[in-house]
Order: C-alpha cells, then sequence, then structure tokens
C-alpha cells in the first residue's frame, strides 16, 4: 500500500469543464470540502473519495458524488485510490462546469482522470504501520537517545521528566523500532 505525507493538486480539463483534484493524508480531510466549496463558490460539485486503515487494521472506504448523478463521479475517484493501493488519503475534486454535458461515461472518465493525474503528480511511499513503543532512561542518556532517534529519523516523540529519569514514547515502524533497541541496549 502507498500513502502520502503532504498535498497535491492536479487540474484536468475535458469539454471546457475544469476539474481540479486534490490528494490530501486523512488527518486533513475533515472541513476540506466545505473550505473548497467556500474558495470556489462558482464551481458546481466538491466530490470526494477516501480510503484509510481503522485502529482493528481495517480498510475503511467512502465516497461523495455531491449532486453529480449516482456513481459518476465518486465511485470512479474511489476506484482510482484502489487501484492505485493508496490508503490513508482522501481525494477532492472540484468541477466546474464547461456548458457541454459530458454524459454518464465522460463522467466516470473525467473524475477518474483527474484522481489517477493527481496522484501521479504527488510524491507517494509504502505505507508502514507504526507502532508505539515505551522506555524510560536516566538524565544522562537524552543526548545519546536523541542522536539515535535522529539517525533512525524517528520525528514522533515525547518525552517526560520525572524525579527518576526521563519517560520515552517513540512510535516509528517495527524495523526502526527494533533497529532502536538492539542498537540503544548494545
Amino acid at each position: 500500500m502507498k500513502t502520502i505525507k503532504e498535498s497535491f493538486s492536479a487540474t484536468y480539463e475535458v469539454k471546457k469543464s475544469k476539474f481540479i483534484a486534490y490528494l490530501v493524508p486523512i488527518s486533513e480531510f475533515k472541513g476540506l470540502q466545505d473550505r473548497l466549496k467556500r474558495e470556489h463558490p462558482k464551481a458546481r460539485h466538491v466530490v470526494y473519495a477516501l480510503r484509510y486503515l481503522n485502529e482493528f487494521e481495517q480498510i475503511v472506504e467512502n465516497s461523495s458524488d455531491d449532486g453529480e448523478p449516482k456513481g459518476s463521479s465518486g465511485q470512479p475517484a474511489l476506484n482510482v485510490l484502489r487501484g492505485e493501493d493508496m490508503i490513508n488519503v482522501a481525494v477532492l475534486i472540484v468541477r466546474y462546469f464547461g456548458g457541454i454535458k459530458l454524459g454518464i461515461g465522460g463522467l466516470v472518465r473525467a473524475y477518474g482522470t483527474a484522481v489517477k493525474s493527481v496522484i501521479a503528480n504527488s510524491n507517494t511511499f509504502l505505507y508502514e504501520k507504526m507502532l508505539k513503543y515505551q522506555f524510560q532512561t536516566s538524565y544522562t542518556n537524552i543526548q545519546k537517545v536523541e542522536y539515535l532517534l535522529n539517525r533512525l529519523k524517528i520525528e514522533r516523540i515525547n518525552r517526560e521528566f520525572l524525579n527518576s529519569g526521563v519517560k520515552w514514547e517513540i512510535e516509528a515502524s517495527r524495523d526502526n523500532i527494533e533497529k532502536f533497541k538492539e542498537i540503544f541496549n548494545a
């Protein structure tokens, strides 16, 4: 599976209709459809599709046609996300009507192409499940731990300073956690 860390956009035009696709991490999805409607008041539709993993490692999917004919826009966008094996992402497509009706088949192709173009325009990487690991160190080991975390590119770090030492919680891939344990305990 693939995912993204930052947002991307791409524009696709067909028969004077303009499709602006936004590919965003799932964490940025909430409220984005309403914001795009405010930013594009002359746009007729803001369609979306999303895929993410829930806390039970199940894939959750959803889509909306936002007034387009049923099944002509949200579902084709979701099918592209499935086909590209994207996870923990949402795609929103803003459509400006160009005056020429595209028909159901034309809409399906246009929305699918818009999503493909924004994915092609983005920096994807392989999805890795993140695990949490907690440990405690003395104050004298803070610099050593920070050095190892930086070296392993572990960025999700929480520290709590206690009387007895420092309580750490890191979030990283299984491989990075194992490497950290191996090096730190050596």
